[in-house]
């Protein structure tokens, strides 16, 4: 008989496919800066290639949220990446053979976030299907773990190593990686690759239509997870920031030089790491509301440490514990969407979800390069701050009802 608490086959199978697609995502995080910086000196044009990475979840989230609740998670997982992996092995052999540019390479970032944001979307809607409703929690916190470790412990140095053996290597390896994920992916039941219909009676949302903004429709008629979403939203910002303004703190207030930063980007990710695999059992223990509360609270409000001591163990402290807390709000409130949104509707709520979260992350950045410009380097850390406040109280007033089923 299996144990009640093991989350299954079906699912680590899918955890490894994921485990590898962010294995890839972190060697392009170092690969594609370098491969930009290898064919222009001009800030702009490699600036375009970051960009075009992130680009698509703003142009085209809430279409990859239609598909997710179109068409079944496995169709549209390994359609995904079978298409990144002809992409990535179309720029590797045109980085070996000498025919790459740098609009090439704005084009296929663009194209690898495309394929990014169907896959990521489509995996959301498939952990339900996957687990019980009581695991979900912990389901969310093993797959953040896998993208913690993929994105920012083991895929950004073997990527900057790959590098410099070939220029094209990572791409190739990101590509393989790909591969490898798809046939796992087609392993997975066919309950996976069909579309779950909602019986008759059931929370049907086909009042709110069947187009793009149906999910962002039915979030606006829902007052606790819309105010979820963009206090959620607002952490994420408040947290970028502080951190886009980070690398100069820390050489400035902290006098850190590279090695030093490095680890403390490691200590954060390591956190985070802590985050992952604490959320379920701080869920069980606290219920949701209390979590998701706190977890606000330490994302935004730590940072506000290093106004009133300004030094390294204070720098530790904030970074691993902002991580940490930060994994706990992600898994808590992606837990509580997959338990609340119908299932019709579940791709296009999160993509909703996520596209108001990537824009208040790029506005978040400005802000904090602005305000440090213009007041200075510590006014991030106390507008992160005051966001943790009104973030906290506005969540407090609006989780308030108990008839949401928010536990």
């Amino acid at each position: 008989m299996e144990n009640p608490r093991s989350l299954g086959r079906q699912f680590w199978t899918f955890w490894s496919a994921a485990a590898l697609a962010n294995l890839g995502d972190g060697i392009r995080v170092a690969a594609f800066p370098l491969l930009a910086a290898a064919l222009t000196d001009n800030p702009l044009a490699v600036a375009a290639v970051a960009a075009a990475q992130f680009l698509p979840w703003l142009v085209s989230g809430l279409f990859a949220g239609v598909l997710a609740d179109r068409r079944g998670a496995r169709t549209l997982l390994a359609a995904a990446d079978t298409g990144r992996v002809v992409v990535l092995g179309t720029l590797a052999a045109a980085i070996a053979l000498g025919w790459v540019s740098i609009a090439l390479v704005v084009v296929a970032a663009f194209l690898l976030g495309v394929g990014e944001t169907i896959r990521d979307t489509a995996a959301q809607t498939a952990v339900p299907r996957l687990v019980a409703d009581a695991q979900l929690e912990k389901a969310n916190g093993r797959l953040v773990a896998g993208e913690i470790v993929g994105n920012e412990f083991v895929g950004p140095p073997v990527g900057a190593l790959l590098f410099v053996v070939g220029a094209a290597i990572p791409f190739a390896v990101n590509g393989a990686a790909l591969a490898l994920a798809v046939m796992l992916v087609l392993s997975l039941p066919l309950t996976l690759a069909h579309r779950v219909t909602v019986a008759p009676g059931a929370d049907n949302p086909a009042t709110e239509g069947d187009g793009p903004l149906a999910g962002v429709r039915w979030l606006i008629h829902q007052p606790m997870l819309r105010t979820l979403v963009l206090v959620t939203a607002a952490v994420a910002a408040a947290d970028t920031a502080w951190f886009a303004i980070f690398v100069l703190y820390a050489r400035e207030a902290l006098g850190l030089g590279a090695v030093g930063f490095g680890l403390l980007l490691a200590t954060g990710a390591g956190g985070g790491l802590i985050g992952s695999f604490a959320a379920d059992r701080l869920v069980a223990r606290f219920r949701h509301r209390t979590v998701l509360t706190w977890s606000m609270a330490a994302t935004a409000g730590v940072p506000v440490l290093l106004v009133v001591a300004p030094n390294r163990a204070a720098a530790v402290v904030v970074v691993a514990t902002t991580s940490a807390a930060f994994a706990v709000l992600n898994v808590a409130a992606l837990s509580v969407r997959q338990r609340l949104v119908p299932t019709g509707l579940l791709g296009r709520v999160i993509a909703a979800s996520r596209l108001v979260t990537y824009s208040c992350t790029a506005l978040g950045a400005l802000a904090g390069g602005a305000l440090a410009a213009g007041v200075g380097i510590e006014a991030p850390f106390v507008f992160s701050g005051v966001v943790a406040v009104a973030a906290c109280v506005a969540w407090w007033l609006a989780s308030r009802p108990t008839g949401y089923g928010l536990r």
